[in-house]
């Protein structure tokens, strides 16, 4: 059986959970947000939850090895799925690799990296709308924004060249309707 393995990337504010429901019901496919699964695994005391707390506490990063852990054991719940988009996964080249390496042994691999591209003057908009709409205050602060965005692209720049040498990265027009872009992302799967 084939999957469709989707690595989805965009800025904060590029509308990347939105799309992400919207491909997870045409498609059939499980949405893994490795934030959402971190916080599951921690909440839930599970042994790599309690790892990676170590690691937090301490105000280290939780490394590579641990973080695919959670996600293999997330994947492996699932009998027979029919792909999984991940979010906020991989953000570095070893995590690129190592995803590769786990999707291989059962017999699957990423499809295709989907990047939400939005200029950073309408990324800064959208953010103080939805502070003002849903009062997250993370979203209000012009300067953690800026930050936010900056690390976005110093993280993900190397992990698009990783996927691009593979010819599965395709940039998606991030500015639209919602359905527009959701268009867009239709077209890009089908055409694979």
């Amino acid at each position: 059986m084939t999957m469709l393995n989707i690595v989805l990337f965009g800025p904060p504010g590029s509308g990347k959970g939105t799309q992400s429901e919207r491909l997870v019901s045409k498609y059939g496919l499980i949405h893994l947000s490795t934030g959402d699964v971190f916080r599951a695994n921690i909440k839930g005391e599970t042994e790599l939850g309690l790892l990676a707390k170590s690691y937090m506490d301490k105000g280290q990063l939780v490394p590579d090895e641990v973080t695919i852990n959670m996600l293999r054991s997330e994947v492996m719940k699932h009998q027979e799925p029919k792909g999984f988009i991940f979010d906020g996964f991989p953000r570095t080249n070893p995590q690129a690799q190592a995803l590769d390496e786990f999707l291989k042994e059962l017999n699957t691999g990423i499809k295709l990296m989907l990047a939400l591209e939005v200029e950073e003057s309408e990324l800064k908009e959208r953010l103080k709308k939805r502070a003002e709409v849903s009062g997250r205050a993370d979203d209000a602060n012009p300067e953690v924004i800026a930050n936010r965005i900056r690390v976005y692209n110093a993280e993900t720049a190397p992990v698009k060249e990783y996927y691009a040498a593979q010819n599965k990265l395709i940039s998606i027009d991030g500015i639209g309707s919602i359905d527009e872009i959701s268009q867009r992302l239709f077209e890009a799967i089908d055409a694979h």
